[in-house]
């Protein structure tokens, strides 16, 4: 696989107009703009005004609104229960639990018959490597990695696990090692509300990532320069406006082979399942750094070499203001306007060289600010496929095989990751070093994930769940509007209009318009007066084992939530 496919200039590529983004932001995503787009793309960026509103602590209304759209960003589906209990505590303490990283799980287990190395139900994690059950183990890894999406505490980790793959990348299917693809999930997940600049350490002398971008190939005498390009254009510090030839301002070519100098002599080794180091294969040589770099030598460090490249980075401000721009991008917005750039990035990147890289500090600022919760950033990101599938299983309370039959449990995440997958997001794969376009290619960003193909198949998903289910393994995937609205209190359950209006402040972001709840209604209650529903829920209520009252209101159900479903808003977060 080319890996770098997304640098080739398209007669269809298009770029952001310079007037749209702050000068320093327009240097930094047009460095990576060059994808291969349709003729149909959007081709400026939204118009829309944006907020000047700073990084002061919220001080406004606390409910289930603000509640609702804070979880939304920070978490994968957050259930009702989850908003309310949110609501009813105050902003600290919600940023404290979700700031606070998740337990660390137990290991992905065998699944698969055909793996008879591993007895089903234990872990193939520290077993050798056999290419005749690779496909088996890979496939037990992204259902594992599924699994913790759907069983999420109230902890940002897998919002910001998700985060790190899709910046250090690595795909599974190229390193063809689903022990090595655990070791790097694992550190992303460990590390997830950790130190960056250790993260990016570790993660450089992992097996995957040593394997991935040929790392494990570097010597003093044939240096590599994939993982040194990568690491600088990609992961840290970013390209910037190219100001002269192999000049990218924040560094240079010749940077990217001293880099390549420096990373030399790292193999992985396949019975560890780590990066190991190799005096023989490193070059002992002085490495000489351009001005970006304040014109740095790095002697012979041996093995602890690579460190003080990583260090060097970081002591550019550039290298947290892009770290700034990414995490703003995955949490609040894609278009940094110059009033953002100097209110929020500046600001966040100052405080996340103060704290050495600690990357809670920078959340809690921004996720606690009234930047965050002013109202154009409400309902404003169109959700990836792996949140909106993820999501649609959680806030409808679709149940999962429990882990006692673990071939079912893992079948089922399994099936939810073939979901992602056709609406082109794969758990360990994407599509190539620079991630999933939707966080980079300007001016679409976010958009990019709904078109011909993904639309229909989110459409599918959830009227395949709304309807008759999925299943596998003897058991059905299915959403249960009726046990869903018995979680509602008594009296909104029971009122047609409180009922739609409940649901929409627990599925949509945005409050509905009163020609939108019209069609709802007239969606549950076909030409019908309100009483109705309130008659016909009563009487199930009443006798819920009879069959015909049961249907009557469960078809009833169906298609409202398939109606709401359907709606432009319910693929927004």
């Amino acid at each position: 696989m080319d890996r770098r496919s997304f640098l080739r200039k398209n007669a269809t590529t298009v770029v952001a107009p310079a007037l749209a983004v702050a000068p320093s932001v327009l240097a930094e995503t047009v460095a990576t703009s060059d994808e291969t787009l349709s003729p149909y793309a959007n081709k400026t960026l939204p118009k829309t005004a944006r907020t000047t509103a700073d990084l002061s602590p919220y001080t406004g209304a606390w409910t289930t609104v603000e509640a609702a759209h804070l979880l939304r960003r920070t978490l994968f589906g957050p259930t009702r229960a989850e908003i309310v209990a949110a609501a009813g505590r105050s902003l600290v303490d919600v940023l404290d639990d979700l700031l606070r990283p998740a337990p660390k799980p137990e290991p992905p287990l065998n699944v698969a018959a055909t793996d008879t190395s591993v007895a089903i139900g234990q872990t193939w994690t520290t077993q050798p490597f056999d290419q005749a059950v690779e496909g088996v183990r890979r496939s037990s890894l992204r259902a594992w990695w599924m699994g913790q999406l759907v069983g999420q505490n109230l902890s940002i980790t897998e919002k910001m696990t998700l985060f790190w793959h899709n910046r250090f990348v690595i795909e599974l299917g190229d390193i063809n090692d689903a022990r090595y693809g655990y070791v790097y999930s694992a550190l992303l997940r460990q590390q997830a509300l950790g130190n960056i600049k250790q993260l990016t350490k570790d993660v450089t002398i992992t097996p995957a990532m040593l394997r991935y971008l040929n790392g494990n190939q570097s010597t003093a005498a044939a240096p590599n320069e994939n993982y040194g390009r990568e690491l600088l254009e990609l992961f840290t510090v970013g390209k910037g406006p190219l100001i002269g030839p192999g000049n990218y301002t924040n560094y240079t070519e010749d940077d990217v082979k001293a880099a390549a100098r420096v990373l030399t002599g790292w193999r992985d080794n396949a019975t560890t399942q780590a990066g190991y180091y190799t005096a023989s294969r490193h070059d002992t040589g002085s490495k000489q750094f351009s001005a970006a770099f304040g014109n740095r030598v790095i002697t012979n460090g041996g093995d602890q070499e690579y460190k003080t490249l990583v260090d060097m980075i970081f002591s550019q401000a550039e290298t947290a203001r892009n770290f700034c721009r990414a995490l703003y991008r995955w949490f609040v917005y894609y278009v940094i306007d110059e009033a953002t750039e100097q209110q929020i990035i500046r600001p966040l990147a100052t405080l996340l060289l103060q704290s050495n890289y600690e990357v809670v500090p920078v959340l809690r600022a921004l996720l606690g600010s009234q930047h965050f919760f002013d109202t154009v950033n409400v309902g404003c990101v169109i959700k990836s496929p792996v949140d909106f599938s993820v999501t649609v299983c959680r806030q409808m309370l679709v149940a999962f095989p429990p882990s006692s039959g673990v071939v079912a449990q893992y079948g089922m995440w399994d099936y939810l990751n073939s979901q992602t997958n056709v609406q082109q997001q794969y758990l360990g794969d994407p599509p190539n070093v620079a991630g999933w376009p939707a966080y980079y290619q300007t001016p679409q960003y976010y958009e990019m994930w709904i078109n011909a193909v993904t639309l229909p198949r989110r459409n599918q998903l959830t009227d395949l769940l709304i309807g008759n289910g999925y299943t596998r393994n003897s058991f059905k995937l299915i959403i249960d509007p009726i046990a869903l609205t018995l979680t509602l209190p008594t009296a909104t359950a029971a009122d047609p209009n409180l009922l739609i209006a409940e649901y929409n402040k627990l599925l949509l972001p945005l409050a509905l318009t009163s020609t939108q709840l019209a069609f709802l209604k007239e969606t549950l209650l076909p030409g019908l007066p309100d009483f109705e529903w309130t008659v016909e829920w009563n009487a199930y209520l009443a006798t819920p084992t009879n069959t015909a009252k049961k249907n009557a209101v469960l078809t009833k159900l169906q298609a409202m939530l398939r109606a709401m479903m359907g709606l432009a808003e319910y693929h927004l977060s």
